[in-house]
């Protein structure tokens, strides 16, 4: 398994336009953050988690050839504002791919996006079918059937008053944009290696964890290694990364992670 960190900033993204801080002026490239989203790859199965506005530069910078499946975390545009971006991944590959969501996040999509999910859709739109994650689901290939499918478990949070949802990939959890994960989500995070966190800063808000309380939350879930995402312009990657417990350490944009796939 291949995990790359194609985003890893809030939904302004660093720099901030307009700021002169020492984040958003930082010649650390570590410092730059593009919107929030990750690819997976398993085997050959490459699996897409949000898609927000800078999605095509990602896909550019990382040279993605291929996606088979897109998976929602929630609703928010910074998480979904790329889904045009999709495009030309059906321009020489007409198989539909699954777009996977909670129902509320599905139900705000069907409106934002008619034009791709609703009856009289755009022919030129993405062909993309949204599928509601009910419970744990399987990733098929688009490109070939020699590829096994690969399992994923739903891992319910909640993003402020929002109900969103993490997903587990085999030894991988992916758990951006999070206030609170309730104790079932940790059982279903049992045994995992590799955690990928919100942490936006260290000042309280309420849709998100802070740096402390992701520490926290991290050590709780026991993984191997954890990095954390989300994060704002009050964050200087070198400065905090070197401060945090051992196995824990701040994400940023194109960092690439090899595990075992279970």
């Amino acid at each position: 398994m291949t995990v790359t960190l194609l985003g890893t900033g809030t939904s302004v993204g660093v720099p901030v336009l307009g700021c002169d801080c020492r984040v958003c002026t930082s010649s650390d490239p570590r410092d730059r953050r593009t919107r929030c989203a990750c690819l997976v790859e398993v085997d050959g199965v490459h699996i897409l988690i949000d898609a927000g506005p800078d999605f095509r530069m990602q896909a550019m910078r990382e040279d993605i050839q291929a996606v088979d499946a897109l998976l929602i975390t929630h609703h928010h545009f910074d998480h979904v504002a790329g889904l045009d971006d999709l495009r030309p991944y059906f321009f020489w590959n007409r198989q539909p791919m699954p777009c996977i969501a909670r129902e509320n996040t599905a139900e705000v999509m069907r409106t934002t996006f008619y034009y791709i999910f609703g009856e009289d859709r755009y022919s030129g739109a993405a062909l993309l079918q949204l599928q509601t994650a009910n419970g744990p689901f399987e990733v098929r290939s688009r490109y070939t059937n020699d590829a096994s499918p690969v399992p994923v478990q739903p891992i319910e949070m909640t993003h402020g008053d929002l109900p969103a949802l993490g997903y587990r990939i085999g030894n991988f959890a992916y758990l951006t944009d999070a206030s609170y994960i309730p104790d079932a989500s940790f059982e279903k995070l049992d045994g995992v290696e590799l955690v990928v966190l919100d942490a936006l800063r260290h000042k309280p808000h309420y849709k998100h964890f802070t740096i402390p309380e992701a520490v926290d939350v991290a050590q709780r879930i026991g993984a191997r290694q954890t990095y954390f995402t989300h994060m704002t312009h009050s964050v200087l990657h070198a400065e905090e990364d070197a401060r945090l417990p051992e196995g824990i350490n701040l994400g940023y944009d194109g960092l690439i992670i090899t595990l075992d796939a279970s």
